[in-house]
């Protein structure tokens, strides 16, 4: 690592790129801890109501659904090394059954960060129980998703998705077209 540092950020960039390695680690685990299974469920209530709004037929997905895994205020964050942490809640039939969180990482040209919430609306009982079964469930590894961007007004027709998981990806200006969380690791929190 450090003969990558001195070849592409020579000179006192060390102390910058260490120090922002460092906040990012306070960050990450400082969100582990922050939040209890009351407060994850809250955020995941207010998550939910936006996806009703911004998605055409997201209440209609939700009741199709065997189960949805709301995470809320996702951060994904890095310089040259990236990361992404988030909490959430795995809701079957509309009630908790489980605290989940999702960590990510990542490298090349990444700078800043950003906040984000996800769904994964998980339409077949065989992904919903794969994805319980599985202590680690990875998007591209252990689990195929299917992104689905409805913007513009457009209405999403449930009878047309033939993915066992799909998931919808919001920033703070709406639903994103192009997020992409692939090799996003999924493990069951003890809440």
């Amino acid at each position: 690592m450090n003969g990558f540092i001195e070849k592409h950020m020579p000179g006192k960039t060390h102390g910058v790129f260490l120090l922002v390695m460092l906040a990012m680690m306070c960050m990450f685990s400082s969100a582990a801890m922050a939040r209890t299974g009351d407060e994850i469920d809250k955020y995941a209530d207010i998550t939910l109501q936006r996806f009703y709004k911004e998605v055409n037929g997201g209440k209609e997905i939700a009741q199709e659904a065997k189960a949805l895994l709301i995470m809320s205020d996702v951060t994904k964050a890095g310089f040259m090394i990236g990361g992404t942490y988030g909490q959430g809640a795995l809701r079957v039939h509309g009630k908790t059954t489980g605290y989940y969180n999702l960590i990510a990482g990542s490298y090349g040209f990444t700078i800043g960060a950003e906040q984000m919430d996800i769904i994964l609306a998980f339409m077949t009982q065989k992904a919903l129980d794969e994805f319980i079964k599985i202590d680690g469930w990875e998007i591209g590894v252990t689990g195929n998703v299917a992104f689905i961007d409805v913007g513009g007004g457009k209405r999403l027709d449930t009878t047309s998705l033939k993915d066992p998981v799909v998931a919808f990806v919001f920033n703070p200006a709406g639903l994103m077209v192009d997020a992409s969380l692939k090799g996003a690791k999924f493990t069951k929190l003890n809440k």
